[in-house]
């Protein structure tokens, strides 16, 4: 393995019942800390969509910590960066999708425009739980015309299984 990838995963905190009881609470904050940490998060995932994935035309980051890794690996790969956030918070034409959470629905809104029409799109966002707003941010751009070209996170809780599903 990269030793890359050890450095940065021993800056991970994990919090126990946080922010209810029962939850392990996987927070990503520290890497921000260390200059050097954030960038090699940076620099592997750069590598990572040269080597696995098409042209990429645009990065696009889930709100809110997908924001903090989004606009510097769109830098370091030269493309645009395009926010998907919470419904309701962008202005202008934009594409929704409703999405299951723990108790209820919500759902997340891109701005149409900001999708390049039949391009390859890299999402990004923090951590992968059970799968159901990166799915949802999938069929969001796949609804504003763009092609998801490879999905990107920092923490992928296994025990859930979302990739498989």
């Amino acid at each position: 393995m990269d030793p890359r990838v050890e450095e940065v995963r021993a800056e991970l905190k994990a919090y126990p019942d946080f922010p209810k009881k029962g939850i392990l609470y996987r927070d990503i904050m520290p890497i921000f800390r260390k200059p050097n940490v954030f960038r090699k998060v940076v620099d592997l995932f750069a590598e990572h969509v040269r080597k696995s994935a098409a042209t990429v035309h645009t990065i696009a980051g889930i709100e809110a910590r997908g924001f903090l890794l989004g606009p510097p690996l769109a830098l370091a790969l030269n493309v645009p960066f395009v926010p998907i956030r919470k419904a309701g918070k962008l202005p202008g034409n934009v594409k929704s999708q409703a999405y299951d959470l723990e108790y209820g629905q919500d759902k997340m809104e891109v701005q149409i425009e900001s999708v390049p029409p039949g391009k390859n799109i890299v999402l990004i966002d923090d951590l992968l739980a059970t799968g159901g707003s990166l799915q949802a941010a999938i069929n969001l751009i796949r609804a504003a015309g763009g092609n998801v070209a490879l999905c990107l996170v920092v923490v992928e809780l296994e025990d859930l299984r979302a990739v498989r599903s």
